[in-house]
């Protein structure tokens, strides 16, 4: 590093007056013997996810913010005096004015307006070291709260490489607080961090205040007064006061601030009477600001040509090379999460046997030895059995957006998504789909447009989230031979299960052109996107993510799937019938099926499912995997019973299934084909549905849109399902 970390102890005589005049000092408060509250804060692409996991390890927690479906990430860390903090991640925000819910709630948590949320003790802003111009925006406003603040100059060792260098003592002068370089990838810098933040209560906070015209602090004066009269400090107040100069319907963000719209009109006359421009006035002063700082703390070597970025950007973002790259991408992380995933599921596998073939063998013969073996073992074990496959894919997306390439997949598909009469921001949140609907449609907040964002929501959930993966590997695996196929570098598997995800993207973009010029029409607006320095993912961070989405995947069966199991079983095995003695045993069991609860649900169903190949089971599951799509195989397992040891697996159980009319094998590639596809299409997703009444206004203008949304994709999953079959059919495949 240029320079060394800095922690807030070495300040001392530096730390200066208020920025532009005026502000004020606090004495020095004893650390609290309560956990200290440290919120987490920082431009989008600046590093801060792996700050976060590199402060907190695995001690982490994710759960949603109070009546939103924010998601937030806390954590717990040690300070080097032992003392215990909260970290809690903010949502990425390029400034405080809440253009966006994810803007917004990091506003009202920093000004201490949180409904579930204290006011926190620290704020650690982390900014990029390679664009301090941009992120000391976002700082400028947060340390006008007055709230104790700890700058993380984050990827130091990249501003180094591209011939930047920081004075970070001039940098401490000119902020007044602790300013500590870090590579959160390698972790360096992260202790210094910890013992500035310990240290950050204890020092003087001081009044951050620019220096206003004269015309515009007389004209701001009312506002703020008002503000501090509805419980803001005066730090907060004044900052607040010049922000809502730039927003046009100030109610929304403050509501219950009475006189305030009146106010900001008065205030923004008299300032455009001074000559001033009351839209642009912060957004001059601070970059004014920013400009002065940055010419006393930051030297730039002239460049030397092209940059490692520069240089793969080039063969990235070519208009050929560029989306045939992508697309060899997916395919290599889709033939992966079978050829690499297969020796880890026959393990998790063979060990739910033995676990089956022991537990039974331990139990008396009855219900109970039943209900633990064919309902729990085998329901959550034949869900379990995918945990490597979801662990890969995860790995690989993580890795994807750590590494800097999946913006550069949004600026490729930029052209294609404004064909549709997308926002070229849609496909983040649609790429997020391929792990879960449910962040996917939160993150498309980031599209401004109404429309845009409404149309983004109703198409996410057809991109193939990670709870589909279970289904695709069933039924991939025991009706896909692996014959290989381009010269032997992917298999007939791999390239199925990529076509699944290509069904589900391109129909994803037609729906969005149907939305859009109909129900959703409006013009396309062109994208403005931060490409950032490509860089090598952290290890531990993308371990920490992997971890943490597989830990929900395991809870997720250990609770709702274990659930639904068990009164899945319960509904197999009751009411108890007389079978008929005559009969073999194995056809004594079916008949018992048939008669029970579930066999009962099953038959009401299947004349809406027989057009499509499926016999009553799959209708069964199906219905059942309305609660979570995973839950399919879970029924599977509970139906066909693979839970003892002896028992052939799920697969081998599909492939042996026989029609007891017609004697034909009830599973054949056709059928696996059209399941599938049905998948691709329906939003069997309870989670899925509530977060889209959510997100699309909530009340009833949300649940006609989920409505909406849950018919078309139904409509869809049933047509093309039949089309599949019935086609394969006339053309003598079934």
């Amino acid at each position: 590093m240029a320079s060394p970390p800095l922690a807030a102890g070495d300040l001392g005589a530096r730390h200066p007056g208020s920025i532009g005049g005026g502000g004020s000092s606090a004495a020095p408060t004893a650390a609290p013997a309560r956990p200290l509250r440290v919120a987490l804060v920082g431009n989008p692409n600046t590093g801060k996810t792996t700050l976060f996991n590199a402060l907190t390890g695995l001690r982490q927690r994710v759960g949603n913010f109070a009546g939103v479906t924010v998601e937030r990430h806390e954590g717990r860390f040690r300070t080097p005096d032992g003392h215990a903090a909260l970290l809690l991640d903010l949502p990425g925000s390029y400034s405080l004015s809440a253009g966006s819910p994810d803007e917004a709630i990091a506003l009202e948590v920093l000004i201490g307006r949180g409904r579930d949320v204290p006011l926190p003790d620290v704020v650690v802003v982390v900014a990029d070291a390679q664009h301090l111009e941009r992120n000391l925006f976002l700082a400028s406003q947060v340390l006008e709260l007055g709230l104790p603040v700890v700058v993380a100059l984050n990827q130091f060792d990249a501003a180094t490489a591209a011939g930047i260098t920081i004075d970070v003592p001039e940098l401490i002068h000119e902020l007044g607080v602790a300013v500590v370089p870090t590579v959160a990838k390698r972790g360096e810098g992260i202790e210094a961090l910890r013992r500035a933040i310990a240290q950050a209560p204890a020092l003087p906070a001081d009044g951050r205040r620019f220096a206003l015209p004269e015309a515009a602090e007389s004209a701001l004066a009312p506002v703020a007064a008002r503000l501090e009269d509805a419980g803001l400090p005066p730090s907060a107040a004044r900052m607040e006061a010049l922000r809502l100069l730039g927003v046009a319907h100030p109610e929304a963000h403050l509501a219950d601030v009475a006189e305030l719209p009146a106010l900001l009109a008065r205030a923004r006359a008299a300032i455009a009477d001074a000559g001033l421009v009351p839209e642009r006035l912060e957004a001059e002063l601070r970059y004014g600001w920013i400009g002065g700082v940055l010419a006393r703390c930051v030297t730039r070597r002239a460049p030397r040509g092209r940059t490692a970025t520069d240089r793969v950007d080039a063969v990235v973002l070519h208009r050929v090379w560029g989306p045939a790259i992508f697309v060899a991408l997916m395919a290599l992380v889709f033939q992966s999460i079978f050829t690499w995933a297969t020796p880890l599921q026959d393990a998790i596998e063979g060990g739910m046997t033995w676990l089956g073939g022991r537990v039974g063998a331990l139990l008396p013969p009855g219900d109970l030895n039943s209900l633990v073996v064919d309902g729990v073992i085998a329901g959550v074990g034949g869900v379990l059995v995918f945990l490597p496959q979801i662990a890969l894919l995860f790995l690989f997306i993580g890795f994807l957006e750590d590494s800097g390439y999946m913006a550069r997949a949004a600026f490729l598909m930029d052209g294609l998504m404004r064909r549709v009469g997308l926002h070229g921001k849609s496909f983040i949140p649609m790429l997020s789909g391929y792990a879960c609907a449910v962040p996917g449609i939160m993150a498309a907040r980031t599209v401004e447009n109404e429309k845009d964002r409404l149309a983004t929501i109703m198409v996410v959930p057809l991109m193939s989230c990670s709870a589909r993966l279970p289904v695709y590997a069933l039924l991939i695996g025991a009706f896909v031979p692996p014959v290989a196929v381009l010269g032997g570098a992917l298999t007939l598997q791999g390239v199925t299960m990529l076509g699944m995800y290509f069904l589900g993207t391109v129909t994803a973009l037609g729906v969005a052109a149907l939305f859009k010029r109909t129900l959703l029409r409006g013009p396309a607006r062109p994208m403005i996107l931060e490409l950032p320095q490509y860089r090598w993912p952290s290890a531990k961070s993308l371990a920490i993510g992997v971890y943490g989405r597989a830990s929900l995947f395991v809870r997720r069966a250990g609770t709702v799937i274990l659930a639904l199991s068990i009164v899945l079983w319960a509904m197999a095995t009751y009411p108890k019938t007389t079978p008929d003695a005559s009969l073999p045993e194995a056809a004594q069991q079916e008949q018992q099926l048939e008669r029970s609860f579930l066999g009962r649900v099953g038959h009401a169903i299947e004349p809406a499912v027989r057009p499509l190949g499926y016999d009553w089971k799959i209708g069964v599951s199906i219905a059942a995997s309305f609660a979570a799509r995973e839950v399919f195989v879970s029924t599977m397992g509970t139906i066909y019973g693979v839970g003892s040891e002896g028992e052939a697996a799920l697969p081998d159980r599909l492939r042996a299934e026989r029609d007891p009319e017609t004697g034909r094998a009830t599973y054949t590639p056709l059928v696996a084909i059209g399941l599938m596809v049905f998948y691709v299409y329906a939003l069997m997703c309870i989670s899925t549905m509530a977060v889209t009444v959510r997100e699309a206004g909530g009340g009833r203008v949300g649940w006609r849109w989920a409505g909406v949304q849950f018919a078309y994709m139904l409509a869809l999953a049933w047509g093309a399902a039949f089309v599949v079959y019935q086609g394969g059919r006339l053309l003598g495949w079934g």
